[in-house]
């Protein structure tokens, strides 16, 4: 779908808690976070723009979103069963 919000806190909402104490305790995972959810701005952004860039750099756009959706969700996954 278009234009779908894939935010951290939207894509992950049983771990809100975590998030937050995650965000303000590691700087690698506040670093990782921030970058994600720019990323999906970005290409939620773009989608509705009818993405006027080239398809690769879309493509390259959403692996990247994806790349550190799994790694925020490991973090998580591991903190949250600490």
């Amino acid at each position: 779908m278009l234009g779908e919000d894939h935010s951290l806190t939207k894509e992950f909402p049983e771990y809100l808690n975590t998030i937050a104490t995650l965000n303000s305790e590691s700087t690698e995972f506040a670093t990782k976070a921030k970058q994600y959810d720019a990323i999906d701005k970005e290409v939620r952004v773009l989608e509705l723009q009818d993405a006027p860039i080239d398809d690769q750099s879309m493509h390259q756009m959403k692996v990247e979103r994806a790349e550190l959706k799994d790694w925020l969700h490991q973090e998580l996954m591991s903190a949250h069963a600490s």
